[in-house]
């Protein structure tokens, strides 16, 4: 009996990576449990408010130095797992073009950071957080993602999330020290990043010597009406506490961002999720759709309904909830976050049908409903703020993600029936 079981573990991949990548990933929703009660208990929420505003801009910044990579990069990776010279070719052109975007991305931002006065205000915050952006350089995640290499990731996560952990435990002490927060994420993502780059270097004897400059121009060709989608997307994401700051205050931002933190926990995992399932399903549909539907509605059909049972405890013990990562406001708090549990469900439903958008190659449909969704919302949020505060931006995150879904359903249901055909 025992050794049937350890067999079918064994001799089931899309199981075994899933394992694998799951300790990485819990470990990774874990972190924020542990580190954000404490930054809180001693930096204030106000402060947490601006780290939060801070940590938002380099995600956002993030999507100038991916540049697609992370979505194209992945499905290339996967088509052409079994050639190497073209997995060295899709490697080095990939980092050789982040490279060149990393530099034009952190010389303007310093500038924006040193010249405006909302950054320069915090300046040294807002400097001490580049090392982030210098880590999501190196990160080979997409190219890990594309081989189903999650034993790689799952280190790297764990790595990087260690030294962030520690750096806060050790180093954070007293209110003032909030400016340091982001610079233990940055020295983290470098490290773990730097270790596993390095690795995939050697292992495969990929030479940055044999990369051409016609190559690169052809992906910053190639990837910009991607990369453009993915500026919106990354605007949806992170656009919300920048306003919060903008148009309120620190403190709002502070209790957005600790309903966010709870949240995001559940939100990532759905990305990660995506990241995980993506490149099986590209593979899977580009040779058989019947199979690559069948998986697609297996694993994200489980998955959907671990998210709603989870959303549903989550409301009803809301209150204890908030109170571990904050002793004030706590009903207010946790009224936000009743109100926020609709997102992950929302978003559990609407990304698995963002991964056959994309992987029916349906890119153009969908750089017009991100970039459409995305303006809409934001402009929503922009004229709520004043008025609804903080319950105006998750009702609008809630009716565009509703939107979002019907249209991505409208614009694959033909597979659907294609499906049924064969």
């Amino acid at each position: 009996m025992i050794k049937s079981i350890v067999l079918f573990f064994k001799n089931n991949k899309p199981l075994n990576n899933l394992i694998v990548y799951g300790v990485g990933q819990g470990f990774n929703l874990i972190t924020p449990l542990l580190v954000v009660p404490y930054i809180v208990s001693i930096c204030g929420v106000a402060n947490y408010g601006k780290v939060s505003i801070a940590m938002a801009i380099f995600f956002f910044l993030m999507v100038f130095i991916d540049y697609g990579s992370d979505i194209i990069g992945v499905k290339e990776i996967a088509v052409n797992r079994e050639n190497p010279k073209q997995l060295e070719k899709i490697f080095i052109t990939t980092f050789s073009t982040k490279f060149l975007l990393l530099l034009l991305t952190l010389s303007v931002s310093a500038l924006l950071f040193y010249f405006v006065p909302f950054f320069n205000s915090e300046k040294t915050l807002f400097f001490l957080g580049l090392p982030i952006l210098v880590g999501q350089f190196i990160n080979p995640t997409w190219y890990l993602q594309g081989i189903e290499n999650f034993k790689w990731i799952t280190i790297l996560t764990i790595v990087s999330k260690l030294i962030y952990l520690f750096g806060i435990l050790f180093f954070i002490h007293q209110k003032a020290d909030y400016i340091f927060i982001n610079l233990f994420w940055g020295i983290g993502a470098i490290v773990a990043n730097g270790i596993t780059f390095i690795y995939l270097v050697k292992k495969n004897s990929f030479s940055f010597q044999n990369t051409i400059n016609e190559d690169v121009v052809s992906l910053l060709k190639s990837n910009f009406s991607l990369f453009s989608s993915q500026i919106f997307v990354s605007l949806q994401m992170y656009a919300p506490i920048m306003l919060i700051g903008v148009l309120g205050n620190n403190l709002m931002a502070g209790h957005y961002k600790i309903v966010e933190q709870i949240i995001v926990i559940f939100k990532t995992y759905i990305y990660l999720f995506f990241n995980f399932v993506y490149p099986r399903i590209c593979y899977l549909l580009g040779n058989n759709i019947q199979k690559g539907l069948r998986f697609w509605k297996t694993y994200n059909g489980l998955n959907f309904i671990f998210i709603l049972l989870s959303m549903i405890v989550l409301f009803l013990s809301s209150v204890q909830v908030v109170s571990y990562f904050s002793k004030s406001d706590v009903v207010e708090i946790s009224n936000l976050l009743q109100l926020a549990v609709l997102i992950p469900i929302l978003l559990a439903i609407s990304i698995p049908f963002k991964q056959l958008v994309l992987g029916f190659n349906h890119q153009k449909s969908y750089i017009r409903i991100t970039m459409v969704m995305v303006v809409v919302n934001l402009l929503a949020m922009m004229i709520v703020i004043p008025y609804f505060k903080i319950v105006g931006v998750f009702l609008t995150l809630i009716v565009t993600e509703l939107v979002t879904i019907c249209i991505y359903y409208f614009n694959v249901k033909g597979k659907f029936h294609l499906n049924k055909a064969i």
